[in-house]
């Protein structure tokens, strides 16, 4: 099994609330027991200092003026092209959140980091249009960022954000997959989602199309909680309420990586395994209360602002979503940013007859539809749209006229 180790630092800011947020933290990523190669990522980066290094002794942190990003990535599309695309997103994404500076606020860091993600999915539907040996390639992308004691986290894909605050742990992003879209429909049940034939199917992913939404969601974190991100080849194989016993019992993060990764291999390691386990404290830090909101999904309202200095590509409205096959690596894969509509029976939600992939298939754990290997064009007349239509206009007119005649 190959897999790798890696932990960043931190150095004291000023920018947030008084006093200082420590974290101390550590990432791990496996191949897991059945794939060849391991198509994940991750990052771990100290904005202020400009460090994502692989250094054991720097895992305990001060979160510095800049913030602190933590994600995980997991690709898909065969093994040059899923990790391909995995690294190209935790790069950028550590590249456009370096080079912004210090945020002026937590809502421009949610702003930058909502961009930093979108710039990812455009550079590497970029790079895969641009070599036809990458073509179908993408990548998930959880990636949490913070500055003071709000947490942000962009979700596109499966992976997964969690939170421990005392005994409780709360899933706190959305699984954009078919499964999920299901359950939410009233449609399967969660025992059911467990052994659902098409439970790899997600419906966005970063490099399948040029434009992604991201969903934006946000923590208030407390002394004490534990952050937890994680691909899918972890939390498919394990149950959360183990995920929080091995939380519980291990304090360090090293130890509970480990333990979490072991465990998902014992269970069959069907995917490669990553994940992230920080912990949180410091006076920068409120304690928790009985009085604080319950942990749960929370969508953040990020405001509009018309004097940022970059350009975001325009998010997909959930209007726009619709189904769209794709013979490139996997027939059943979805179009990047669509949302199963009007679904009335899992049987019936999508139409697999024609020979979709196995679950699991050696692509890549996760299924989203890449972009089309030559675009597909409809035959026009070539005339313009108004002269087309007046033409159709009078045919119609002729035929009723001609009816009128005939009828008489």
């Amino acid at each position: 099994m190959g897999e790798t180790d890696m932990s960043e630092g931190k150095v004291a800011g000023s920018h947030r609330t008084p006093g200082e947020i420590r974290i101390q933290v550590f990432g791990r990523t496996d191949v897991g027991q059945i794939r060849e190669h391991n198509e994940d990522n991750f990052l771990i980066a100290d904005l202020t200092r400009g460090s994502r290094q692989l250094d054991d002794a720097d895992r305990r942190q001060i979160v510095g003026d800049h913030g602190t990003v933590l994600g995980v990535c997991d690709g898909m599309g065969g093994a040059a092209a899923g990790e391909g695309a995995s690294q190209l997103a935790v790069d950028i994404i550590f590249e456009k959140l370096q080079e912004a500076g210090v945020p002026e606020s937590p809502d421009e860091l949610a702003r930058r980091l909502v961009f930093s993600v979108e710039e990812a999915g455009v550079r590497i539907f970029n790079e895969a249009r641009a070599d036809r040996s990458r073509r179908g390639m993408g990548t998930t992308a959880t990636v949490a960022a913070l500055v003071d004691d709000r947490l942000f986290i962009a979700q596109v894909g499966d992976s997964r954000g969690y939170i421990l605050r005392g005994q409780e742990l709360v899933q706190v992003t959305r699984d954009q997959s078919l499964v999920n879209q299901l359950i939410e429909a009233g449609q399967l049940t969660e025992e059911e989602a467990e052994t659902f034939e098409h439970n790899n199917i997600i419906l966005q992913a970063l490099g399948t199309a040029e434009t992604v939404q991201v969903d934006l969601t946000y923590v208030e974190l407390r002394r004490g909680d534990t952050l937890l991100l994680c691909s899918d080849g972890l939390s498919g194989m394990i149950r959360s309420d183990e995920i929080r016993e091995v939380l519980l019992t291990h304090g360090d993060p090293l130890d509970a990586c480990k333990e979490l990764t072991e465990r998902a291999n014992q269970a069959g390691g069907h995917d490669n395994i990553t994940v992230i386990v920080a912990k949180f404290d410091g006076d920068g830090l409120k304690g928790p209360s009985a009085a604080d909101e319950p942990l749960r999904y929370r969508k953040y309202p990020l405001p509009e602002r018309e004097d940022i200095d970059f350009d975001r590509p325009t998010p997909l409205s959930s209007q726009d979503y619709a189904l769209q096959e794709e013979p490139t690596h996997d027939p059943r894969r979805l179009k990047v940013g669509q949302t199963l509509l009007g679904v009335s029976s899992p049987a019936g939600a999508v139409d697999f007859a024609d020979g979709g992939a196995p679950a699991g298939h050696p692509g890549g754990g996760s299924s989203a539809y890449p972009p089309h290997d030559e675009p597909v064009e409809l035959p026009t007349t070539g005339l313009p749209p108004m002269l087309v239509g007046f033409m159709v206009l009078g045919a119609m007119l002729l035929v009723a006229v001609t009816g009128f005649y005939v009828l008489r």
